[in-house]
């Protein structure tokens, strides 16, 4: 174990950590964590946490295009004020992408590609719990690392509680079409909305699922991954079945115009599906339990990103072929649309993957927040309770249960749709800081052995970075706003406890 000398480079809150302590640290008897995943199970989580309920709803809405409605500065995207200034406020139309929203998902992987590449290299290179904090931390500072570990709290906390809610919609569904009966919305729907009460007592079924869950990832890794795995195959089939089974009833003049609204269309299109991409990057959260972490982490997040990329393509293709593209501005798209042509076993084939898309996606998230708080409890930013394993399953079973009551109580409560752009914000930033984090390394240490290497160091990281700050930009100002506040409730924490802690080291 190196001393407490060679840990750190610089001083206060610029201080780097080492990549050879970064990597003892997680060697150690006390802060160990099994290694069992391998390049399956990679990609599994990335699978189960990039493809959820969202391929059967942002397809449609993307290819149809959608009505904004800016009330106030605080609605409006800080690119458009910037642009415009209050003429950003009003109600705007954008064009969808029609029939080329396939073209739409493609250039968006391209674009997710070049964030995917950086944490490629990164993953290999440092294959610690963390994922960008602990990349952070060994090329920023500390600060930074505070600063994305922080983000990424959020990010998977508050992406979780948005998916747990509405779980219990998806569940009813379900139960309506196999028994013709749901449960009462007092125990399935959230207690608040926009600060109103609706009646409900408490959202049941989100609760229960992630303790289920939370029970699952204290149990163990590789009996977690199996049942990801098995979600994730089953989830798998579900949309090949509706790619090829409703291929029949495709009607090739429904392509035509293929695009409807020009480049412009497609380009509106992909921003808007950008965020059904988010959530490769947790592959790397897995980084400490993989058994071949060099070879298999660059592999993982990059089938990741090429499987979700067909996945999705092919559902838009078919999806744009089977009804017109105008019709598909609704909240269930594909179900209206199977409905329609009344595929109704289908239907309830694609309510099942979609149910258990938010299912895999809310295991893998979970999983991921409580090895953020385990590799930030063990470089002693936060206390150690979060940093225990326990003695049989070796997880960080404390860790686990907290997350688990930390999202499901919220959940239970409120409607978090409101908050999803949190998500989206915290995630593009720290796609920003690992690409950042690339760049500074190949400077630093450029004979550093990389068995992944992203080509064209600056270039593609620069343009990695210049796409994500595009994308945040277009996001609300409250967004932002309401980032930049638990910015600074972090930055307390960090100034009262963290800081001082580490320094007693």
């Amino acid at each position: 174990m190196p001393t407490s000398s060679h840990r750190y480079r610089g001083t206060s809150l610029t201080r780097t950590k080492s990549i050879e302590s970064l990597i003892a640290a997680g060697e150690t008897t006390h802060g160990r964590l099994r290694k069992t995943l391998g390049l399956g199970s990679l990609v599994a989580l990335g699978v189960g946490s990039v493809i959820g309920s969202g391929i059967f709803t942002f397809t449609g809405t993307a290819a149809a295009g959608l009505k904004f409605d800016y009330p106030s500065i605080f609605k409006a995207p800080v690119l458009d004020l910037i642009i415009s200034g209050r003429h950003a406020v009003g109600t705007f139309g954008r064009p969808g992408a029609g029939p080329a929203i396939s073209l739409s998902f493609i250039l968006v992987a391209i674009a997710c590609g070049f964030a995917a590449l950086c944490y490629a290299e990164l993953a290999s290179m440092i294959p610690v719990a963390g994922s960008a904090y602990t990349y952070a931390y060994a090329t920023l500072g500390e600060i930074f690392a505070w600063i994305i570990g922080w983000d990424l709290i959020l990010e998977y906390a508050v992406s979780n509680m948005a998916v747990a809610v509405g779980f219990g919609a998806y569940i009813n569904d379900l139960l309506d079409n196999l028994f013709g009966f749901h449960l009462p919305m007092a125990l399935s729907g959230p207690v608040l909305v926009e600060g109103k009460w609706t009646g409900a007592i408490f959202n049941v079924p989100a609760f229960v699922l992630l303790m289920l869950l939370s029970w699952v990832l204290v149990r163990g890794v590789k009996e977690s991954a199996n049942a990801n795995s098995t979600m994730v195959v089953i989830k798998v089939v579900a949309i090949l079945l509706f790619i090829f089974g409703a291929a029949g009833a495709v009607k090739t003049s429904n392509w035509h115009p293929f695009m409807p609204n020009g480049f412009g269309g497609v380009l509106t299109g992909g921003a808007i599906v950008f965020f059904a991409y988010i959530g490769f990057d947790s592959v790397s959260t897995a980084a400490e339990e993989c058994k071949r972490p060099q070879r298999d982490m660059p592999l993982g997040i990059l089938i990741t990103l090429v499987a979700c990329a067909l996945l999705y393509s092919g559902v838009a293709l078919v999806l744009t072929g089977i009804a017109p593209w105008q019709s598909l501005n609704n909240d269930a798209p594909v179900a209206n649309a199977l409905k329609a042509l009344g595929y109704n076993r289908l239907r309830l084939i694609v309510t099942v993957g979609a149910l258990l898309g938010m299912i895999s996606s809310l295991l893998v998230f979970q999983y991921g927040q409580a090895r953020i708080w385990f590799a930030m409890s063990r470089d002693r930013l936060l206390p150690d309770l979060f940093s225990r394993i326990h003695p049989k399953y070796e997880t960080p079973h404390i860790s686990t249960w907290i997350a688990g009551f930390l999202v499901g109580i919220p959940a239970g409560i409120w409607d978090i749709g409101t908050l999803g752009d949190l998500t989206n914000i915290g995630t593009l930033f720290a796609f920003m800081v690992v690409s950042a984090g690339v760049i500074i390394l190949r400077r630093a240490q450029p004979d550093r052995p990389r068995s992944f290497r992203v080509p064209w160091v600056p270039f593609l990281p620069a343009l990695s970075m210049l796409c994500c700050l595009v994308l945040m930009l277009s996001l609300p100002l409250e967004t932002w706003i309401r980032f930049f506040v638990w910015l600074a409730i972090g930055l307390a924490i960090y100034f009262l406890y963290g800081r001082k802690r580490v320094a007693g080291v």
